[in-house]
């Protein structure tokens, strides 16, 4: 981001660089570290933790650098101290460590994510993550407390949510009215499992129960969960509209974005809020889009003249999304100007429901996102607490108690939450803190 580069260039001739601790040395993690390493200046990792340590170590000798590997907070802070870059499997001790200015959580994991967050956040450290089934769990009350300590607590640029917030807030500067937030998916899937995408996710190192849940619709939901949160949108519909332009193939030509839009605007025109959705089978995908209105008929006549067409719905996208390419600029945002690239602005508006995936039987353990068991739908937050829904950050590890049929939603009478986890403590909170009436105003 212009601006961004020359304050990072400052603190580079200063000898401030910002001193980065990621969570997470896994294919996004990794990534990170490298950008961070190999091309950001004025920044500089001091630590990477990771459950296993050798993925830390390996992140880390892979750009050069030997880490030492230590445990505990003293003698993580005195290592750092000294000037050595850590590896570690101590989430908590590296959180809380002086020497850190910005944590950045990147395991996709949910009760360990939320115990590392909190921790960072308790310690006065600034939250950079790309974690979007946390957020949509939790994020307003993690929001709420990072405000309380004085701290950032955002989602990452080149993530899709955070591409969205900023093409959002430079339609907004343009005097448009953003009224749908969305994004371009080229399969969607709700019966997608690890054993349908292995071979996808063996072809580029990933986890097939990640990929699965990027096909089976619930990854998108969580992403597009969190811009409701982070603009006051809503969903039309449980499950958003989710026009499919593909017929169902992946391999079917692409249609241009912009003859998706009449798709959205019958409902747009009675909508008594903007919108979160997504387009199946569009270019330029893997991309975002906005689309804004405006008042002004002379306004209306230059976007005309710039390309932008005669309306109603003014389309504006950006037709990529670089994932740890733009980690390092969020960083930077967070922690040299104050200002968070995605967060939620006050209650939840969108959750993240669980739905059966196929027929549940008692004893049936909710393993994972994108497993065998249940798949992800955004629902309006005032909905999912009328009928007791169960979260699908919740709901893994959950031993279903009752038989549950394909496709039906889940609720908390179906099934018993494990015990002793932070992430239901937060969940409660939240509900506690944020009634349906504040959400709904």
């Amino acid at each position: 981001m212009i601006l961004v580069d020359t304050a990072l260039i400052r603190r580079e001739a200063e000898g401030r660089p910002i001193r980065v601790a990621l969570v997470g040395a896994g294919f996004q993690g990794a990534a990170i570290v490298r950008q961070i390493v190999t091309a950001t200046r004025g920044m500089q990792i001091v630590g990477v933790v990771n459950r296993h340590v050798d993925a830390a170590v390996r992140a880390l000798t892979d750009v050069g650098i030997q880490p030492a590997i230590r445990t505990g907070q003293v003698s993580i802070e005195d290592a750092i101290a000294a000037g050595e870059c850590i590896a570690t499997e101590d989430a908590i001790g590296m959180a809380c460590a002086d020497g850190v200015d910005v944590l950045v959580e990147v395991t996709g994991s949910i009760e360990y994510a939320a115990r590392v967050v909190v921790a960072a956040i308790e310690a006065g450290k600034h939250v950079v993550h790309m974690n979007a089934e946390l957020d949509g769990t939790v994020g307003p009350i993690l929001k709420a407390k990072a405000d309380a300590a004085g701290v950032i607590y955002t989602f990452s640029d080149g993530d899709q949510p955070g591409v969205q917030m900023n093409l959002y807030r430079f339609v907004a500067g343009l005097g448009v009215k953003p009224v749908l937030c969305g994004n371009i998916k080229g399969l969607h899937d709700p019966y997608r499992n690890p054993t349908t995408q292995r071979s996808f996710a063996e072809k580029w190192g990933q986890k097939p129960a990640m990929v699965a849940s990027f096909a089976d619709g619930t990854k998108i939901s969580f992403e597009q969960a969190i811009v409701a949160n982070g603009t006051g949108f809503q969903v039309a519909k449980r499950g958003m509209l989710g026009p499919d332009f593909s017929g169902g193939d992946p391999t079917a030509p692409l249609v241009p974005l912009e003859e998706t839009v009449a798709s959205f605007s019958d409902v747009l025109a009675t909508a008594d809020r903007g919108l979160v959705d997504y387009v199946v089978g569009a270019r330029p995908g893997p991309g975002v889009f906005v689309l804004g209105t405006h008042d002004d008929p002379r306004q209306q006549h230059f976007l005309n003249l710039y390309k932008l067409g005669t309306g109603p719905y003014y389309c504006f996208y950006t037709p990529y999304h670089l994932c740890h390419f733009e980690v390092p600029t969020s960083i930077a945002r967070a922690a040299l100007f104050g200002d968070a690239v995605l967060a939620p602005i006050g209650g939840p508006r969108v959750g993240v429901i669980a739905v059966a995936k196929m027929d549940l039987a008692p004893e049936t353990v909710i393993s994972e996102l994108g497993g065998y068991e249940a798949y992800g739908v955004a629902e309006n937050s005032d909905v999912i607490d009328a009928e007791n829904l169960l979260p699908l950050g919740l709901a893994l590890g959950a031993k279903v108690i009752r038989p549950v049929l394909k496709d039906r939603a889940l609720v908390f009478d179906d099934i018993l939450l494990p015990e002793g986890r932070l992430i239901d403590l937060l969940y409660a909170e939240q509900r506690d803190r944020f009634s349906s009436e504040t959400r709904s105003s």
